[in-house]
């Protein structure tokens, strides 16, 4: 068995309900709708938290769409904070030239990840790639990054729920959560 705490001693609060979650989700197709209007649309998902987002973005959207998904990992094993150095360990299966390209992530906190993964996926002549991220944590940017779609920005607090995880689990929430750091320690 695992060590992860129960739900009701973990969750500080709820940061952001499914009812806001879903509104804002369906928002954000509306722009990107119109914004490709007349085009054709590659959705890129980043695994494993952006799933659930890029799941619901892609029921709102109208344009021609498809998808694809990449792993990329910047973090050792079991760590909270990034590396730096940003590892693909799930390539593309799609050929991204002359297409246009919507990265889609679940969070953004210093930029440096989805930074990495623009600037090779530029590297392969996309018609334009822009970034979709659910949450933005402006407070802790340090990658000149720019994203495009923005569902919310957030404090600097350590989310989870809507496919973001703690240790692989509780991605299966419908709201974004703070886990409570009386519970659930942060490594150092």
């Amino acid at each position: 068995m695992t060590d992860i705490p129960a739900l009701d001693k973990l969750l500080k609060y709820k940061l952001i309900n499914e009812e806001d979650l879903q509104k804002r989700v369906k928002e954000l197709a509306a722009v990107i709708n119109e914004d490709y209007a007349g085009e054709e649309l590659l959705l890129i998902c980043i695994l494993r938290g952006g799933v659930m987002f890029m799941t619901d973005l892609m029921r709102h959207l109208t344009v021609p769409n498809a998808i694809d998904f990449m792993s990329v990992s910047s973090y050792g094993v079991g760590a909270r904070e990034s590396t730096g150095t940003v590892r693909i360990t799930l390539d593309l299966r799609t050929d991204i030239k002359d297409k246009n390209v919507i990265l889609v992530e679940d969070i953004v906190d210093s930029g440096n990840t989805v930074k990495s993964v623009v600037d090779m996926l530029e590297m392969r002549d996309p018609k334009s790639v822009k970034i979709c991220s659910l949450l933005d944590k402006i407070d802790r940017r340090t990658a000149d990054v720019k994203i495009d779609y923005i569902g919310f920005q957030i404090p600097d607090e350590f989310v989870f729920g809507y496919g973001l995880d703690i240790d692989e689990y509780y991605r299966n929430l419908p709201y974004i959560g703070v886990a409570n750091p009386d519970v659930f320690i942060m490594p150092e």
